[in-house]
């Protein structure tokens, strides 16, 4: 499956090309890379014959929130487990575990102790105990399957015409693909969601290629962390573009590439593209918690 590019109208300096591929239209649920990630996952779940499946993360989790429509849309029984248990009383205040829910999947609450040793034997024994046989895929959906999901991103066209790839990383999964599938003269560049450099390690797993690098000074905080200056930028792109980002994700990247290219990071006649990996469902909450602290919230038509 194929999604769109579409180009940036904006005036940029040095003949720089600025395209976004629209994978946030993939699917209306499954959005963007969880429907790479997933992909795989779920046709591997299937031959083994496995109807359950269960998976991690956190209050707003775009994650937990694909695998949830991905079970409703392909028969699988879901059960999130997820980090805080001060959640369990809070499902109708939280917009993505109220739609989880509504999809037919099953939450454990756990707490930000117990979730720290999800990838243990002890946990995934207690977990197995307690719901029997399931297919087992990792917080933020990212493994070599999700990987080979990831590789099918980029088309034939955009491996001969852009010269940059940039995406936002947050497991390394996504960034992981791109990097394998992309033409050896191509420079694939994340930016990283999180604090820290440790990914690099992740990524490094993963990629085949050495064509790629991290930046980190986009992240905002950390992850989940948003300042006025991004929910500003977002909305101002959006006035311009009709392309609504992210706070988490893309919409930290797009801010990046655009202060990269002023600062004139990119060489001249660069054609860049810039990878939409969804996320949009998270607006919803994070424009409650910026409420709540009397900020600026996102305002899009479609939102």
């Amino acid at each position: 499956m194929e999604s769109v590019n579409e180009k940036i109208t904006l005036e940029l300096p040095n003949n720089i090309e600025l395209f976004i591929k629209r994978e946030d239209k993939l699917h209306p649920i499954i959005s963007g890379n969880k429907f790479r990630k997933l992909k795989y996952n779920l046709a591997e779940a299937k031959k083994q014959n496995h109807t359950t499946l269960v998976t991690f993360g956190g209050a707003f989790s775009n994650h937990i929130l694909a695998v949830a429509g991905a079970g409703f849309e392909f028969g699988f029984k879901t059960i999130g487990v997820i980090r805080g248990e001060e959640l369990e009383n809070k499902i109708n205040e939280n917009p993505t575990l109220q739609k989880a829910k509504q999809l037919g999947m099953q939450f454990y609450f756990v707490s930000r102790t117990a979730y720290r040793e999800k990838e243990t034997i002890f946990f995934c024994t207690h977990l197995e105990e307690k719901f029997g046989r399931f297919f087992l895929i990792p917080e933020g959906g990212t493994n070599q399957l999700a990987i080979k999901g990831c590789e099918e991103i980029l088309t034939n066209f955009d491996k001969t015409y852009f010269t940059h790839i940039a995406c936002a990383i947050g497991t390394g999964g996504t960034i992981s693909g791109l990097i394998n599938s992309s033409n050896k003269n191509q420079q694939v560049i994340g930016f990283s969601s999180l604090k820290g450099s440790f990914l690099s390690e992740v990524i490094r797993n993963f990629a085949s290629k050495t064509n790629w690098n991290s930046i980190e000074e986009y992240h905002f905080g950390g992850y989940g962390k948003v300042t006025n200056e991004l929910i500003q930028f977002l909305n101002s792109f959006f006035l311009q573009t009709k392309i609504p980002l992210d706070p988490i994700y893309t919409g930290k990247m797009v801010f990046g590439v655009l202060d990269l290219i002023n600062k004139e990071y990119f060489p001249e006649n660069s054609k860049i593209l810039m990878i939409h990996t969804g996320g949009l469902q998270g607006i919803k909450g994070m424009n409650i918690a910026l409420e709540n602290k009397n900020k600026e919230i996102i305002q899009y038509d479609e939102n």
